[in-house]
């Protein structure tokens, strides 16, 4: 049975850049194996991907880049010196580089990621970031007592660290279960009665429950409503665009047009690819537009209908075709092939519009198990730059082609991406980014190839 779902609420929807009054930093805390790094990663990704110009500085990486000294646990003893010495060293050069992204490097937030499992330790970082440089300073511990998931991410991350290059399996998983112990015995978690004039939120057993103190502004508020809704079940999501529509075959934009008869034909073998797949729990998002509706209909499992899945609003230009567009509105045609992403149709939107439209939907994919995702061209654009960490610049021209499955399954620190094409013929839609700025209705038309739908 369908249902129509509306966007999910965000604190305080505004653009978050244009409210950002002070740098940021972001610092990890919690012992070795409890997906610091994981959360960093995403969580760079979904600021970057909302327009915070964001950056990790992993402690680990600064140490291997600057000492070969690592043989064993034993470097991560407290009385190991000389080890102490090295890693107090590099921790301050990323610390340092953190500063410098933000005072002189564009960035908006910088996202220190080390273990920073003692209060000595933080108590730098506060000197550092907020005493001497006035940036916000917001600590993300994430504190995991289940055993199956301490092992699971050693065994599927930590053991192939480049620690642990070229050694036994076993004693890989050994020797970083005693490092674990070394930073067990200085661990001091972060605390309400000492730490209550401190930023934080407390992840207990990645999302089982979470303590959150004295949040400081819009950002932080949306970091937390972020770091709530992830999760780490295994689930595939699949993506696709709807069917061939009798548009596409005009060469038109936008509208609410009836599938083709092979836009028909590939929504018959999209059900079929799914029965196929054999995908538990699966969930069904689309938009609220004919062509998607139609191209989910023979899909057997529960179906949604989502506003904010609808494509690209064109405005003034909606219907048309892009050789109307340009004798029309040459300007106009020439500004979007300026900037794409931040062009806003006359009376309609921006790709940066559109992201904005879309964070609600990506929130809760973070939130569910399997969903399959059939929407539009731009949407679709907008939802692949998320899961692929691509930059605004080259959002707009990802290839998302007509009548293709895409397949997402979360992996450790990332995404793996697989591109099923269903053989049903159809329209080429993509525009390839124009090799020159158009500034003139002769170099438009000399750019000009097969038109775009969005």
């Amino acid at each position: 049975m369908s249902q129509t779902h509306e966007s999910v609420p965000l604190p305080n929807k505004a653009s978050c850049p244009h409210v950002l009054r002070a740098p940021t930093v972001i610092a990890m805390v919690g012992l070795p194996a409890r997906g610091k790094t994981y959360i960093s990663k995403k969580l760079t990704r979904y600021l970057n991907w909302i327009g915070v110009n964001t950056k990790v500085f992993n402690v680990g990486e600064y140490r291997r880049a600057k000492t070969d000294k690592y043989r064993n646990h034993e470097f991560f003893k407290a009385d190991n010196k000389e080890a102490q010495k090295i890693r107090s060293h590099v921790a301050k050069l990323a610390m340092e580089d953190a500063c410098r992204y933000l005072e002189d490097g564009g960035g908006e937030v910088a996202v220190v990621d080390a273990t920073n499992t003692t209060r000595c330790r933080r108590e730098i970082l506060v000197d550092m970031f907020t005493v001497k440089r006035n940036f916000k300073l917001f600590f993300v511990e994430s504190i995991c007592e289940e055993k199956s998931i301490i092992e699971a991410n050693i065994l599927e991350v930590k053991v192939c660290s480049p620690d642990y290059e070229g050694m036994d399996r076993n004693e890989a998983l050994k020797d970083f279960l005693n490092r674990i112990d070394h930073y067990e015995e200085e661990y001091q978690t972060l605390d309400y009665h000492h730490d209550k004039d401190i930023s934080f939120i407390q992840i207990f057993n990645q999302g089982e429950r979470f303590i959150v103190n004295k949040l400081a502004g819009h950002l932080q508020s949306r970091v937390v409503y972020y770091l709530m809704n992830i999760h780490v079940l295994p689930r595939t999501i699949y993506l696709t665009r709807h069917g061939e529509s009798e548009m596409n075959l005009l060469g038109r934009i936008g509208g609410n047009s009836d599938l083709s008869e092979n836009g028909h034909k590939y929504a018959t073998e999209l059900a079929k690819f799914v029965k196929n797949e054999n995908i538990q729990n699966l969930k069904v998002w689309t938009s609220e537009l004919v062509r998607t509706i139609q191209t989910a209909e023979h899909i057997d499992a529960p179906k949604e209908q989502w506003k904010a899945l609808n494509e690209i609003d064109a405005g003034i230009c909606e219907g048309m075709t892009y050789e109307e567009i340009q004798d029309k509105f040459p300007q106009d045609f020439a500004d979007r092939d300026q900037d794409k992403y931040h062009y806003r149709y006359p009376s309609g939107e921006s790709y940066q519009d559109l992201v904005a439209r879309l964070e609600p939907v990506i929130l809760e994919l973070e939130r569910q198990e399997n969903v399959m995702v059939v929407c539009h061209q731009a949407v679709l654009r907008c939802l692949l730059a998320y899961f692929q960490d691509k930059s605004a610049e080259n959002l707009p021209y990802l290839k998302v082609p007509l009548h293709t499955v895409i397949k997402l399954t979360p992996v450790a620190y990332g995404c793996r991406i697989e591109f099923v094409k269903l053989e049903i013929p159809a329209v080429d839609t993509h525009r390839e980014r124009p090799s020159i700025v158009t500034r003139s209705r002769s170099t438009c038309e000399a750019l000009q190839t097969v038109p775009d739908h969005q």
